[in-house]
């Protein structure tokens, strides 16, 4: 198997690994309170990543206070993008919140143009702004489908995109399981901090199935997309992601029996579609 194939299959099985995470932590906050599966499933997760990081003899403390300051800042990025995308998707189809996260690599691209001064050609500029035009289409403003919900998930992009630009500000000394165990005990600290507002429940034997599960699911999820970078091109590995959003649609109709209406197929297609032309686009400008 080429190296392509093997990063195409990898990227696969991480975009379906955290859309079953979603679709798990959908189904558990139907009957438990959603700061408790927060806090539940952060408690697994953090525990095979502190078991990864004694593996690997990685440091789980930044050497140099910069480091330190710009993890935290990615952690508290981390644990906002988390809670706004769950509260959305506690309230939203999980095809129509998938779809709208799919904006995130246009949105990380316009930020890093504005605040890391990166250049970029008129042609990336213009996929943009269509890209964000096919968002419109999937939140609909002015329509019924533009609700609160809709905001929070637009916020929750927001978020993503602060920790994503902060996590290229750090040092290359500074592990990435090392991030990843600090972003997992600041999320299940939120978790414990809301739970005491929300209250907790007895939990039955299918929502501690459906948290395991979640916790198994992101757990995978994050290996396999570092596994998948370190395969194979990264122009042909790259665009495989926007996968999450089929296996959103999939699942949201065989678990849920929601399927996204014309409008947010056809606004998901153009930011798919953008994406992936910027994306590419991108690595065009940057050959010499």
């Amino acid at each position: 198997m080429s190296d392509n194939r093997r990063g195409a299959i990898l990227m696969n099985v991480a975009m379906l690994a955290f859309t079953l995470n979603d679709t798990c932590m959908k189904l558990v906050t139907t009957t438990l309170p959603l700061f408790q599966a927060i806090t539940l499933r952060g408690v697994l997760t953090t525990a095979a990543l502190l078991i990864l990081a004694r593996w690997q003899g990685v440091a789980l403390w930044p050497p140099v206070a910069r480091d330190r300051r710009i993890v935290a800042l990615r952690s508290g990025a981390e644990v906002l993008a988390t809670v706004t995308f769950l509260v959305a998707l506690t309230q939203m189809p999980l095809a129509n919140l998938s779809a709208l996260m799919q904006s995130l690599p246009l949105a990380v691209t316009l930020a890093a143009v504005v605040f890391l001064r990166d250049p970029i050609g008129w042609r990336r500029m213009v996929a943009i702004m269509i890209g964000f035009a096919g968002v419109l289409l999937i939140i609909k403003p002015g329509a019924e489908g533009f609700d609160r919900w809709s905001l929070l998930g637009l916020a929750s992009v927001l978020c993503v995109v602060v920790r994503d630009l902060s996590t290229r500000a750090i040092g290359a000394t500074v592990s990435s399981t090392t991030v990843a165990v600090w972003a997992g005990v600041a999320v299940t600290l939120l978790g414990l901090v809301g739970s005491i507002w929300q209250g907790w429940q007895p939990v039955e034997g299918a929502e501690a199935g459906l948290i395991f599960l979640a916790a198994a699911n992101l757990i995978v999820g994050y290996l396999t997309v570092v596994m998948t970078m370190r395969v194979g091109d990264v122009g042909f590995v790259a665009p495989f992601r926007y996968m999450a959003l089929l296996w959103a649609i999939v699942l949201g109709f065989a678990v849920f029996g929601a399927w996204p209406d014309l409008l947010t197929l056809i606004g998901a297609l153009i930011v798919v579609a953008t994406g992936i032309f910027t994306f590419l686009r991108g690595r065009a400008a940057a050959r010499p």
